[in-house]
């Protein structure tokens, strides 16, 4: 039997390995061939859907298997937004993007109204609904965005936010127009979709967090925590269309409810980027192409001039509220081109819009054909819609995101200095390496891929087996890095002294801050204590930090931190204060600060320019032991900042600090961070922050400090 029959090179192609194949080297190719003529390859997958698509050389058929992944792909997008965004900055800006969805709501809406009305002469159903197709739009151009690094930018914040109101709001105009055309609009159906989004709504974003949270403390398993992830993106999807949205809202709305639960850093968010990038979004760009039809623009002059009002409404309407957006909310010129540029895309709303219209039947003529709400000009036109707007916003994403990018490079390249940041873990123990590996990827530089080390100091008089243990150790730590797509150094150090071992190597290396994990179950011991104080606090230019992990740092909820009175006078405090801002920032949870009256106001100062979501508790005298005692819950965290002997920060209750923790906080995490007690080359550059009497520069400074 040959191997390849003549059934399989018949048109379209039915053998599976022939199609996947085929959508594979489309997906290979197109970055690689039009990254070098500076197209997007975005852009190059929806021409290559076209081409080897029904209305191309068919080639390949929009099935139901190019279906259910180009929906999965959608979905996928919507999810990553709400995924990536930063909660912080969403609540203290969310009136920006509420602005934002008015504006890029209003104005293609009233334009698309107008030309319906009195330039396609439509009547005024099919002209509402007709407007609406120009108020949503698709973030096709969000994942090339996010790979530049600029997903948390101000710009893409606000656009993400906007896009879920004026998404759910065109798709609400589409849910009225259908029921004004079967009779079903009433109080009944005002009541109905209100209670129906509201219990969608409290199911998604109050439920699926809870659930999601005892699945991540419970299950270790790093498949299965993937599988969970596409399992709550198809859950809240399907749970949007029982409520009567579109399932696009209920991936958004899936991202938001995971937020917090997968740090950006984390190794399963570079699963969930990796899949979705690779295989599922360039399935639903192929898949979006397969819909263009060329031929249909020279076959009547209507078409064209339908399709012709629907781009200058579309993305005319668009331009202006990004204009609007940018003088309202003082953004940069680029910043508001990149807002145009991602609002620009029209594709899967107003595709499901154009498609729910064009069936709906609302008469006949005398011959017996059917008058459609949107007829068939209109939905010839939305697929040349469809093309040119993805084209529009490929590379008007791509052009000012590149700015904006190079612009915030520039800025920080006080982070790139690869001399700046080394962080060395001291890894002894299996069950500790993992938490203290996903607690160094939340603490780094965002830069910082490459200057983190994993040591084990090995007794000179251990055995062989010690040896094979050590270099399991490592391994495991290594893994557990490249997961995250950073690079660890695996170090190994034969000394009869380990602490001797590790001080060699912090000098060696150059480190700047050393993370040591203690074993859950053990906590503080009597030895430890003792080579704490006598050993590694002895590195004065080292920032230690002493991590205790009872359950998966993603899974906490809040933290209280706890700094001394004084503390702002170390040489130390600012850099130390910068490794909870990254966890604060990068884990999503929430923060108290309980410090001094003088601290906070430096506190809010830097949250200013560096948002987390923070509240703050004056704290005159230090008071950590009550508060371990009564108010640490589940789910919620422990970070003191510390100070080593002889500090002008330094109090001796803070000797009887690890012992309460062994009896009072073995079910939680904590973290103990002792600043350097001497200026360390990565300080000198940012010494001005440290005199926090005067603020003149200290915007510039933190801008840098906490990026």
């Amino acid at each position: 039997m040959p191997l390849l029959s003549i059934q399989h090179l018949t048109l379209p192609i039915e053998d599976p390995v022939l199609k996947f194949l085929l959508e594979l080297i489309i997906i290979l190719s197109a970055p690689l061939l039009l990254n070098k003529i500076k197209v997007p390859h975005l852009l190059g997958l929806i021409i290559a859907g076209a081409v080897v698509g029904p209305n191309g050389y068919n080639l390949l058929s929009r099935d139901s298997s190019v279906v259910v992944t180009g929906t999965t792909g959608l979905l996928y997008i919507m999810f990553l937004a709400g995924l990536e965004i930063d909660m912080g900055d969403f609540k203290k800006n969310k009136w920006k993007s509420l602005g934002f969805s008015v504006y890029t709501f209003a104005v293609p809406f009233i334009l698309g109204l107008v030309a319906g009305l009195y330039v396609l002469q439509f009547n005024l159903l099919t002209s509402v609904l007709f407007a609406s197709l120009f108020s949503s739009h698709t973030l096709i151009a969000y994942p090339l965005v996010s790979k530049l690094g600029i997903a948390k930018n101000l710009a893409v914040n606000v656009t993400v936010g906007g896009t879920m109101v004026t998404d759910v709001l065109s798709l609400l105009v589409l849910a009225v127009v259908v029921g004004m055309t079967q009779g079903t609009v009433g109080p009944a159906f005002w009541i109905t979709l209100s209670v129906s989004m509201v219990v969608f709504s409290v199911v998604v974003l109050v439920l699926f967090p809870i659930m999601a949270r005892w699945f991540f403390k419970s299950v270790e398993d790093k498949i299965s925590q993937y599988i969970f992830v596409l399992v709550v993106i198809y859950l809240a999807a399907m749970a949007a269309e029982l409520a009567g949205i579109e399932a696009i809202i209920g991936a958004f709305f899936a991202g938001l409810a995971l937020n917090r639960l997968i740090p950006h850093s984390s190794s399963l968010m570079n699963r969930v980027e990796f899949v979705g990038n690779a295989i599922f979004i360039p399935f639903f760009l192929i898949s979006v192409g397969m819909l263009i039809d060329v031929s249909v623009f020279f076959k009547s002059w209507e078409t064209i001039a339908v399709a012709a009002v629907m781009l200058v409404c579309s993305i005319g309407g668009k331009y202006l509220a990004a204009i609007l957006t940018q003088k309202t909310f003082k953004f940069t010129n680029d910043e508001g081109q990149l807002i145009f540029g991602m609002s620009a895309a029209s594709a899967a709303a107003t595709l499901a819009s154009v498609m729910v219209g064009y069936n709906i039947v609302i008469s006949e003529t005398a011959s017996g054909e059917p008058i459609r709400l949107l007829n068939e000009h209109v939905l010839n036109g939305s697929i040349l819609l469809i093309l040119v707007s993805c084209t529009v916003s490929s590379f008007k994403s791509m052009s000012s995101a590149q700015k904006i990018a190079q612009a915030e490079n520039e800025q920080t390249v006080a982070d790139n200095n690869p001399d700046e940041e080394k962080i060395l873990l001291a890894v002894n123990h299996e069950k500790t390496v993992e938490s203290m590996v996903n607690l160094s990827l939340l603490i780094k530089a965002e830069q910082n891929k490459e200057r983190l080390f994993a040591l084990n100091v090995i007794n000179e008089d251990k055995n062989e087996s010690s040896v094979k243990n050590a270099d399991k150790i490592l391994s495991y730590a290594v893994n557990a890095g490249a997961a995250a797509d950073v690079k660890l150094m695996p170090l190994t150090r034969y000394d009869n002294d380990v602490i001797a071992g590790i001080t060699n190597v912090l000098k060696e290396q150059k480190i700047t801050d050393l993370v040591i994990g203690l074993q859950d179950e053990k906590g503080f011991s009597s030895s430890f204590i003792d080579n704490l104080h006598d050993g590694y606090l002895k590195n004065a230019h080292v920032n230690v930090m002493v991590y205790h992990a009872a359950q998966p740092i993603a899974t906490v909820q809040k933290y209280l931190v706890f700094i001394p009175p004084n503390a702002e006078k170390e040489p130390g405090f600012f850099y130390a204060l910068l490794r909870i801002w990254n966890i604060a920032k990068r884990s999503g949870s929430t923060v108290e600060f309980r410090t001094t009256s003088s601290i906070i106001t430096i506190l809010k100062r830097i949250q200013e320019k560096a948002n987390i979501e923070a509240s703050y508790k004056i704290l005159e005298k230090w008071d950590v032991q009550s508060t371990i005692a009564s108010e640490l819950g589940a789910d919620t965290g422990l970070i003191v900042m510390m100070a080593k002997r002889g500090m002008i920060s330094h109090t001796p209750l803070m000797n009887s600090l690890p012992y309460l923790l062994n009896q009072k906080l073995q079910q939680n995490n904590y973290l103990l961070i002792y600043p350097f007690s001497e200026m360390t080359a990565v300080a000198t550059e940012k010494r001005s922050i440290s005199n926090h009497d005067d603020f003149a520069d200290i915007g510039q400074t933190i801008g840098k400090l906490f990026r």
